[in-house]
């Protein structure tokens, strides 16, 4: 490969360097960020002989140029522009961050902050859903299943208990990871929140009660009266003072220094931001979701269908705010005067969530993403919405859209048939006992049609896209299969002949076909024709004998380059697991550097697959001959099935030299 004359080509196919924002490579990739991805030449990268192929997701546009290669293609296109254009993976992340438009980087925030939080509000979730079919009454007869087995009551508080205490102290967590996400201090975040949640304010959820009482205590501070009211369950009011409590300590850290900085900063900061919390910021959120909610009711009233559409329609981004916890003093009121409409149309936005989020489950590939849509979605579809629409439908964007869409069909649906809920419980399938009993029939009827809706949309439109980027998940997503003659070519089982290259186990585990695995551009032999094991051993050897041309710092991705028998290159990558790059070398051990010279089985680096798995990644190791289509063909060992369990040493498979056509010889 002419490096320079690659990098050229390439830096002219996407618009040159004044459309290139900021740029850095993997193992395998070059990955840029773009001003305008419409002026990329697609068809000359395409065509381009030596690159692998193209995609685009997560806001990178990415192109594959193979291991050895890419490192020295990616130095000559930044040679080749008039100011560096190079940054590491991590700041090109930010880059990626801080580009796009308003709504798009909101959202990237949210996802940062809410993600982290994602298995506590699913565990949370699942354990109230439990606790309301325990305790509902008329779901298995006109007692509750406490009720009829007085016995469960000590178990079914214990459940509420475990289940209630994520979300009361919601504003905890939140202030945690969003002050980590704006810069601060997590724990000044998670100490401001849990001033807000103080046993000495009246408890949000009792606002209403102690109102009507006249119960609320004030603080007199310098002449202003304000209430002693806490903050339960929101989550607006918490996330704008984190970003006004990192932005008041990054003050302060630059105007302090030294022992003044340690000291007085976090007092300063706690104090300043505890002023603002209670007299400015918190009172108007709360004002802010009152007004919200009357003004809900009022469109709802006067537009029918249209409003309950409306409704529908916005709900489901009302509970991205924590608003929504604003709305049970008018639900309350509103049952008393014959039923809450709000409360039936939260289920249709919770179940057209869950629905659009169990549709992903079905489609999704990787083991990440399918369990944490199969938990969270079963989570929404049962009333506690927040890990669906924060770990999944709003991380691919398009199932939240579908999910709110439905629920909009499902909102004007109950409005034409007037349901209306006379309790408060679980918002989705199970609060058909919150429903007047003579709606409970066509709150199911609701309930169906819009799970169907929205299941369907999003599966329609989900298949569309693993046809055309190969898979639904934007960590995964590499490119559509390639039915093309010039597809990289794939393991074949024809016989190895007598001077093919061995290539032996790197690894001890469970070898199994390429195919298989949940990366495409893997799978689909974007990157080579190989084999993949599956781990047991924590220990990464040399396939084959040569030279290491790839050697990440951060030890997750190797590449040998050997010699078959013909003289040729022969390069074979190992890259252990997918995407564990975002790991920046934590629980890796690299022991080989790049140039040099190593033996098969010589060791590459040891990593640790517990740590690796309980980080939220897999340990798949691919084992492909990056350059399979300049040689012969890549066969698996004689008498080695797949998939079966393999031992690092023994035969992998064959690399033939490259066939000479007839009329040469």
């Amino acid at each position: 490969m002419q490096h320079k004359e690659v990098a050229d080509r390439v830096l002219k196919a996407v618009g040159g360097e004044d459309n290139i924002v900021a740029a850095a490579h993997c193992a395998t990739r070059l990955r840029m960020v773009l001003k305008d991805s419409k002026k990329v030449d697609q068809k000359a990268l395409d065509n381009d002989p030596d690159l692998k192929g193209t995609f685009e997701t997560g806001g990178m546009f990415q192109i594959i140029v193979g291991p050895g290669d890419v490192n020295t293609v990616f130095k000559e296109l930044d040679n080749a522009t008039s100011k560096s254009i190079a940054v590491s993976t991590e700041e090109l992340k930010e880059v990626v961050a801080n580009s796009g438009n308003v709504f798009t980087r909101s959202i990237k925030v949210l996802a940062d902050i809410f993600v982290p939080l994602i298995p506590i509000l699913v565990g949370g979730g699942l354990l109230m859903a439990l606790n309301n079919v325990l305790t509902a009454k008329n779901l298995f007869g006109e007692l509750s299943l406490v009720e009829q087995y007085p016995q469960m009551e000590g178990l079914a508080g214990l459940i509420n208990l475990l289940a209630s205490a994520p979300f009361a102290f919601l504003p905890i967590l939140v202030g945690f990871t969003a002050t980590k996400r704006f810069g601060g201090n997590e724990f000044l975040g998670a100490g401001i929140a849990m001033a807000m949640l103080s046993p000495d304010l009246v408890n949000f959820y009792k606002m209403a009660e102690a109102e009507a009482q006249g119960t609320i205590e004030q603080w007199n501070l310098f002449g202003l009266f304000v209430d002693k009211i806490g903050y339960q369950g929101t989550v607006l009011p918490i996330l704008v003072i984190s970003w006004v409590l990192a932005t008041i300590e990054k003050f302060f850290h630059k105007k302090l220094k030294g022992t003044a900085d340690f000291l007085i900063t976090p007092m300063l900061t706690l104090l300043i931001t505890g002023f603002l919390t209670f007299i400015v910021i918190g009172p108007i959120m709360r004002s802010l979701g009152t007004a919200l909610g009357h003004g809900l009711q009022t469109v709802y009233e006067a537009g029918g269908p249209i409003g309950g559409f409306l409704f529908g329609l916005v709900y489901s981004p009302i509970v991205i705010t924590g608003l929504h916890q604003s709305f049970p003093p008018i639900e309350l009121q509103l049952q008393q005067q014959g039923g809450s409409f709000i409360f039936a149309t939260a289920s249709m936005a919770n179940i057209a969530q869950g629905a659009a989020t169990l549709a992903v489950f079905f489609l999704a590939k990787g083991e990440k993403l399918k369990g944490l849509a199969g938990a969270s979605g079963v989570s929404a579809v049962l009333g506690i919405t927040e890990p669906a629409i924060f770990g999944v439908n709003l991380r691919l964007r398009w199932p939240f859209f579908i999910g709110i869409g439905s629920a909009a069909v499902g909102g004007a649906l109950i409005a034409l048939l007037n349901v209306k809920a006379v309790a408060l419980g679980a918002a989705g399938f199970l609060g058909v006992v919150s429903i007047k009993a003579e709606d409970m029939g066509p709150f199911m009827i609701c309930a169906v049609i819009t799970f169907i809706v929205s299941f369907a949309a999003a599966f329609a439109y989900g298949r569309y896209l693993a046809q055309r980027n190969g898979s639904i998940d934007p960590d995964d997503v590499g490119a559509a299969v390639d039915t093309s003659t010039d597809a990289a070519p794939v393991v074949t089982t024809e016989v190895a002949a007598e001077n093919a290259l061995p290539v032996i186990a790197p690894l001890t585990g469970e070898v199994k076909q390429l195919s298989a695995v949940s990366d495409p551009m893997f799978a689909q032999g974007k990157l080579g024709a190989g084999l993949a094991i599956v781990p047991t051993v924590g220990k990464l050897t040399a396939p084959i004998s040569g030279k290491v041309v790839v050697a990440f710092p951060s030890g997750h991705a190797f590449a040998i380059r050997g010699k078959g028998a013909d003289g040729k290159n022969v390069d074979v990558l190992m890259h252990i697991g997918f995407d564990t790059v975002n790991l920046k070398g934590e629980h890796f051990k690299p022991a080989a550097q790049q140039d040099d010279e190593v033996q098969a089985g010589d060791l590459l680096g040891e990593f640790d697959i517990d740590a690796i798995k309980a980080a939220g990644y897999e340990v798949t190791t691919p084992i492909v001959v990056s350059n399979s289509k300049r040689t012969g063909p890549v066969i698996p060992a004689a008498g080695l099935p797949l998939p079966s369990n393999i031992t690092a040493g023994d035969a992998l498979m064959t690399v033939d030299p490259k066939p000479v056509p007839a009329e040469a010889q």
